[in-house]
């Protein structure tokens, strides 16, 4: 079943934490080579399924992907996915993926065990001949797949659960049901009227098979931006909330909107206030450690965070562009040469993402990247709201789907502007695109506003490693955490 570690207890809290960032970014090799040396590296849970079928029909050729199959405890789950998706040398480059049947809230038990398969798998892969920590990262929003993947994580001794884009106010207590491989739900949010019967979500370890021993329940980390919601889920979460990772809105991906009256910059940008800083201050209060994420790629702010009272930081846009990353080598090299050269930026666009939330895209000359204009196709589905048709049923759509389905289901036209397919983009982001008639799918690049960092991490290199990005942010010394003062997180307060 999971991996074992001759050692008594966790290790001592990182000082840094690898971000989680999807699809496939990081990837198992990225949170290996972090957690080698010595601090926290953490695989994307995000689409995995759909990156594990697609690994194994291009051929899985260095046997890793198959490797870890042999020791999932499930023998027949295995395989079967190698009987189905596995293809000998590789698919051949004119024929497509195969694609998995879009989640939704009751899924075969065949898809549950993909599910829990391809978490098992980066996970142990991640874990593998060393004795690290290693985390999974989980979006909130994401809802459907998430039970099974935590499942699938924990099977593969999986250390911390990073969880944020929502309030996973029932994951704690899911892990704890888990752990003794018990029954777990989780309300199922829908689109629909407000009083309408509530909805769950359920996952039973046992319909798949009969466990034999406890799993390790691993620490649970709420990825937050604002400092109320830390307070809720320390007060009302189903389990343990063990700590927190604040978020700027400089980090990269999917941003927290700004609160109140929304108001954007000439380029169309949202703008940022005082009310959408963190007081840390009270985060403190809550006396349970925090990392501070978003605009900390350097020492010096490493330094800052721990001298105002944080147990280090999360760090994703450094590691995006290491050599272990899961980002093509060809935009590694581009995104770089870009920084170096000056001609790289960085948008905070309100309007690419389908949930609504503001999405950081990287612009970069030379680079065909996916825009608004893309022939829409929806065949991922991991971003699909639900919602409650005219009869009471549950139906799926996404405002990046063809406009006219979208509308069909009862959704705003309105609402389909400016979006783009992240699920595709972001698949093709790591070398997995899906052919299409016109070609394969266009990258969609995102990183954090602090992607200048870069240059100086380089220091007259070319490429650099995951190894090169801990150093660089630890220093030779580290400065001792320094009497705590009262202030608020801006990317100016812990530069």
């Amino acid at each position: 079943m999971k991996q074992s570690v001759d050692r008594e207890g966790p290790l001592p809290l990182p000082e840094i934490i690898q971000g989680g960032m999807g699809v496939a970014i990081s990837d198992w090799r990225l949170a290996k080579a972090v957690s080698r040396h010595g601090q926290l590296g953490v695989v994307s849970g995000t689409a995995i399924d759909t990156i594990l079928v697609r690994r194994l029909q291009d051929g899985d050729p260095q046997d890793d992907v198959r490797r870890a199959m042999r020791h999932f405890p499930i023998p027949a789950v295995s395989a079967r996915v190698l009987e189905r998706f596995f293809v000998p040398g590789g698919r051949a480059p004119d024929v497509p993926y195969k694609l998995l049947p879009m989640y939704r809230r009751v899924v075969s038990a065949e898809r549950e065990q993909l599910t829990m398969l391809a978490n098992f798998v980066e996970v142990w892969l991640a874990k593998e001949g060393h004795d690290g920590e290693v985390g999974i990262n989980l979006l909130t929003k994401i809802q459907m797949p998430n039970l099974a993947s935590l499942y699938g994580a924990m099977l593969a001794g999986v250390d911390y659960v990073l969880m944020g884009a929502g309030i996973p106010r029932e994951i704690p207590g899911a892990l704890d049901a888990f752990a003794s491989h018990e029954p777990a739900r989780i309300k199922m949010e829908i689109q629909g009227p407000p009083d309408a019967a509530p909805e769950f979500l359920a996952f039973t370890p046992r319909d798949h098979w009969a466990p034999l021993e406890a799993l390790a329940r691993p620490r649970f980390l709420a990825i937050i931006s604002a400092n109320s919601l830390a307070a809720t889920l320390a007060r009302k979460a189903t389990g343990r909330v063990d700590g927190f990772v604040v978020e700027a809105p400089t980090a990269g991906g999917h941003n927290a909107p700004p609160r109140g009256e929304p108001r954007f910059n000439t380029g169309g940008e949202p703008i940022y206030g005082e009310r959408d800083m963190v007081d840390l201050a009270k985060m403190r209060e809550l006396e349970l450690p925090f990392w501070l994420a978003g605009g900390m790629a350097s020492p010096e702010a490493v330094r800052a965070a721990r001298a105002i009272g944080a147990a280090g930081v999360q760090v994703g846009t450094l590691f995006a562009y290491c050599d272990e990353s899961g980002l093509a080598s060809e935009l590694k090299r581009a995104v770089i040469a870009g920084i170096t050269g000056g001609t790289v930026r960085i948008r905070t666009d309100p309007r690419a993402s389908s949930t609504g939330y503001p999405f950081k895209v990287v612009e970069i000359d030379g680079i065909a990247q996916q825009d608004d204009q893309r022939e829409r196709v929806c065949d991922l589905g991991y971003l699909r709201t639900a919602y409650r048709t005219e009869t009471g049923q549950i139906g799926y759509r996404c405002a990046a789907e063809p406009v006219e389905s979208y509308v069909a289901k009862g959704g705003d036209a309105a609402d389909t502007v400016g979006r783009r397919c992240l699920c595709n983009g972001l698949t093709a982001n790591v070398g997995l695109a899906q052919l299409r008639d016109h070609g394969d799918e266009l990258p969609l690049l995102t990183s954090g506003d602090d992607m200048a960092c870069i240059a100086a991490l380089l220091n007259e290199r070319s490429t650099y490693t995951a190894a090169n990005v801990v150093d660089y942010l630890l220093g030779a010394t580290v400065a001792p955490p320094a009497e705590p003062t009262n202030s608020t997180m801006t990317a100016e307060s812990v530069a």
